[in-house]
């Protein structure tokens, strides 16, 4: 098996590069979602950013190997982009349109492609924790030692759907990990007014997880809790992994989070994991300043090129809407107004 694209090496000198140039690629990605949204290109009436939790993406991502799966949430642009997706598609799904991964039928929440092991997107909070544990379980069968990796956010901490899941995982010794990316809010709701206690990994302790709580921060760090939790969970040992990050703006894209303080918002932005690694390698002497705003100005290119890609992109058509939605071989479901003509002639 092979790492994904842009991967770099577990502890190689390149790694903080690597890592901050998928960082910048997510972080910029979804700033041209945001546009495509006010340019109303946008599918839908919804869609939710990961600004401020880049480091959860791509710090666990850049781990995982061909064959591995994983399942995502409201806002899992950025942890698919890290897993290798092309942008253009993604950005074209998001538009609607034929070019994108799903045909223009997911859009921003229902993202999915099994050849890259996403098992899909999910706009139920928590609804995509359970298939992990079938897709973990057939890895263990079939020998291939493959994980499978959930990723939700903290409101789908108090569904009960987790932790029958995280039992399954547990009892079975399933190569499973459960990836909570705390970014502060479950929609309007602060953390520490949905539950009182707030070590998250230790609810995963109790079924007998190996579990870690991390601060998103510092997305070396990320990955050394990933590396840890990812080699136990290939040997039969699920996990849990916390990331502490985040949100910097409202629960989707149309909301401005009345609900959070200037100051809130304020001390959670300097938490920012993009510019902490930039300021690290500058500090490192990995990078200097125009090496990295080289590479930012050519991230900027390529995804700027995803909105006139789908901007440009053809509508579906018509005729297309049931494809992939029923079975091969099912017939198509009967439009309205061919069956009125239908009954209407045998009159």
């Amino acid at each position: 098996m092979t790492a994904p694209p842009n991967a770099a090496a577990p502890g190689s000198n390149t790694d903080l590069v690597e890592l901050y140039r998928g960082m910048r690629r997510v972080r910029t990605f979804e700033e041209r979602v945001g546009e495509l949204f006010v340019r109303g290109q946008s599918a839908g009436s919804m869609l939710h950013l990961s600004i401020g939790e880049e480091s959860a993406a791509v710090g666990f991502v850049s781990l995982m190997r061909d064959g591995d799966t994983f399942t995502t949430h409201h806002r899992g642009h950025g942890i698919f982009l890290a897993r290798g997706a092309d942008p253009k598609r993604m950005m074209a799904e998001i538009g609607g349109k034929e070019a994108g991964y799903c045909r223009g039928k997911g859009g921003s929440m229902h993202i999915a492609d099994m050849g890259l092991g996403h098992l899909g997107a999910n706009a139920i909070v928590g609804g995509g924790i359970p298939a992990v544990v079938g897709a973990g379980l057939a890895s263990r069968h079939d020998g291939r030692g493959a994980i499978s990796v959930a990723f939700f956010g903290d409101g789908a901490m108090q569904q009960g759907i987790l932790y029958e899941s995280m039992n399954m995982a547990a009892l079975w010794d399933l190569p499973v990990i459960f990836v909570c990316i705390n970014n502060q809010y479950g929609m309007g709701t602060r953390i520490e007014q949905a539950t009182r206690g707030r070590a998250l990994h230790e609810r995963a302790l109790a079924f007998g997880l190996n579990a870690e709580t991390v601060d998103g921060l510092d997305v070396r760090d990320v990955r050394e809790a990933a590396s840890r939790l990812i080699d136990a969970a290939r040997d039969g040992r699920p996990g849990f992994l916390a990331i502490e990050c985040y949100r910097f703006f409202g629960h989707a894209r149309m909301d401005k989070s009345p609900y959070r303080s200037e100051q809130d918002e304020q001390e959670g932005r300097a938490r920012d994991p993009v510019l902490f690694a930039r300021q690290a390698l500058l500090d490192s002497g990995q990078a200097d300043e125009a090496t990295l705003d080289a590479m930012d100005a050519g991230i900027a290119a390529e995804m700027d090129a995803t909105i006139d890609f789908a901007a440009a992109a053809a509508e579906p058509p018509l005729g297309t809407m049931f494809r992939d939605v029923y079975a091969p071989g099912e017939p198509e479901p009967e439009a309205v107004a061919t069956r009125i003509d239908r009954i209407l002639a045998r009159g």
